[in-house]
């Protein structure tokens, strides 16, 4: 039996053509050669949706070569990337997946989420995301020519990136998941694992839920280094992947 992937967190972007490099190299040495692969959110550092992008782009192309060996590909959006529509799922051969979503593998019910939701703690966060995936919000957003996209999202880049250098001065609990928030979701969903990604703090937790074990694995971001989940004969691998 071939291994199930979940990567996340790639922040793809031009400045960083490593990366890129990286990502496409590891669709061809795993495309055809797992079982799956599962891309848990901000596959891009920003999308402002699919018309903005044109079809020939590398990576497109890439994932829809992917697609093409018949190896099954499933995207979630990010807080990166939540305007990836039905044209990039068409493009690419992706199925795109609600966050959260419930998989089985080796006969387990798994949880699978970007991560962002479960960051409760901060509140202003929260407001955010509620207001960017209101339906009404996107409409407007996309409704805008892709020049006046791209300035907004260069400026909500530019603060993001601020907010999160103070926040992991002062405050840096406050970016990771709320224990409660784990709990209370994966008993909503009835599960004992969860995988997510968003934090960019990879590893594996194991702690008590309602008397029983319970696991949550955070995939590692793609940054300095690529980062993967291998499920395999009921295992679970967490590995960095070196830049050549």
């Amino acid at each position: 039996m071939q291994p199930t992937v979940f990567i996340a967190d790639l922040h793809l972007d031009e400045r960083r053509p490593q990366i890129v490099h990286l990502f496409l190299q590891f669709l061809q040495q795993t495309a055809g050669r797992v079982d799956a692969l599962y891309i848990l959110g901000d596959l891009f550092e920003a999308w402002i949706g699919d018309d903005a992008v044109p079809a020939d782009h590398p990576v497109l192309t890439a994932l829809a070569g992917f697609s093409a060996t018949g190896t099954p590909l499933y995207v979630m959006r990010g807080n990166r990337d939540f305007l990836l529509g039905r044209q990039f799922a068409e493009a690419t051969g992706a199925t795109l997946l609600d966050d959260p979503t419930v998989v089985t593998l080796g006969g387990e019910p798994v949880l699978l989420s970007h991560g962002d939701l479960l960051c409760t703690d901060d509140h202003e966060y929260q407001q955010f995301r509620a207001m960017v995936n209101d339906p009404e919000w996107q409409r407007g957003f996309l409704a805008r020519s892709v020049e006046e996209r791209i300035a907004l999202a260069g400026d909500a880049r530019d603060e993001s990136t601020a907010r999160n250098r103070m926040l992991a001065d002062t405050a840096d609990s406050i970016m990771d998941v709320n224990g409660e928030a784990v709990l209370n979701t994966m008993r909503q969903h009835g599960v004992r694992r969860l995988i997510h990604g968003h934090t960019h703090r990879p590893d594996t937790h194991v702690f008590d839920l309602d008397g029983q074990p319970a696991t949550r694995i955070v995939l590692g971001d793609w940054f300095e280094q690529g980062s993967a989940l291998w499920f395999e004969n009921g295992e679970y691998r967490l590995e960095s992947l070196p830049i050549d």
